[in-house]
């Protein structure tokens, strides 16, 4: 099967209403694919869901602790973070750190996600930063990194030593050569991969040995740090978040734009890639749920699996007009 299938429905009166269809894959540590659904060879770009794999040389290079990087600006380095003030203090503070500001970003100005922050900017006239931008924690690292090569201040672009030095490692770990590369919403260079390639990185982290090579103690200590730090990899309110506090710190998540998301599984010893070829966000957070009951690591009655899962519609009025769950045949 080399099409995408069937993986999240949407039911209203008895009736199919809605599918998203998508290709997804499950790796062992030996970066063997135990089960697929789709095209595993599907070539996608992995979008944010592989900020774990750009942060790689930020500690591989010993960068993150010349600069004595903490756990939680580890968990900050892999964030999709929705510009709350948890977010943009810690932006701020780590720039400040390096003796650097907002101006030295190169992510962007984006208007911030969170309702109380984007709130307190409209009652103060103040407009949003490139702190406030969700890749900030990335760039963070990648200024880190490009301070403790020595390199200039144009990190994004493709020829930068920090680039190079990401897409070595993404190469390395995926186990494939990228056919390309797309420029990323935040700037930075996106290589793309298969959804296997993706699934066997995932692999990779969930067996790292914290106490092994360099790249082994590095994956491990970025895995770690985000599942300790779930409210830092996205926010409230969001599945990245909710549903790793759902698992009790003991998978790590993370979503990318266009309907990817990946899991690490370190107890299994297993990674996870999906993507949804419509890009719908609701479709992949679905699919990530079914395979992580599967699995055995979530709930499937926790409250944020069914937020998500076989998830209750209901109109303005509360009535319940539908349910959006997996399709039948996957996972």
């Amino acid at each position: 099967m080399t099409e995408p299938v069937p993986m999240a429905e949407l039911w209203r009166g008895g009736m199919l209403e809605s599918r998203h269809l998508g290709h997804a894959v499950i790796c062992d540590e030996k970066g063997a694919i135990i089960d697929a659904w789709g095209d595993p060879q599907a070539v996608i770009f992995p979008r944010s869901s592989c900020k774990m794999l750009q942060a790689l040389p930020l500690l591989e290079s010993g960068a993150a602790d010349a600069a004595g990087l903490s756990e939680a600006q580890l968990a900050f380095a892999c964030a999709s973070h929705q510009g709350a003030a948890i977010h943009t203090d810690m932006a701020r503070r780590w720039l400040a750190d390096l003796g650097l500001g907002d101006a030295d970003l190169r992510c962007g100005v984006q208007e911030p996600s969170d309702r109380a922050e984007r709130d307190r900017l409209i009652r103060a006239e103040e407009g949003a930063c490139q702190v406030h931008n969700n890749c900030s924690g990335k760039h963070c690292g990648f200024l880190t990194l490009a301070q403790h090569m020595g390199a200039g201040p144009e990190y994004v672009e493709l020829d930068h030593p920090v680039q190079q030095a990401v897409k070595a490692a993404f190469e390395e770990v995926t186990g494939e050569q990228s056919p390309g590369h797309g420029i990323d919403g935040c700037s930075a260079p996106n290589f793309a991969t298969s959804v296997a390639g993706l699934a066997r990185s995932m692999a990779f982290f969930a067996a790292a040995n914290p106490d092994g090579d360099t790249r082994n103690r590095a994956a491990a200590r970025l895995t770690r740090a985000m599942a300790a730090r779930p409210e830092l990899v996205a926010g409230e309110g969001r599945a990245c978040t909710e549903l790793m506090r759902a698992m009790g710190g003991k998978v790590a998540i993370k979503t990318g734009a266009e309907a990817v998301f990946v899991a690490i599984l370190p107890e299994k010893r297993r990674g996870i890639a999906l993507k949804i070829v419509d890009g719908g966000t609701r479709g992949a957070e679905a699919a990530i749920c079914a395979l992580l009951v599967r699995e055995g690591v979530l709930d499937p009655n926790h409250p944020a699996t069914l937020k998500r899962l076989d998830a209750v519609q209901r109109n303005w009025r509360g009535r319940e007009v539908g349910i959006f769950r997996k399709a039948e045949g996957f996972a």
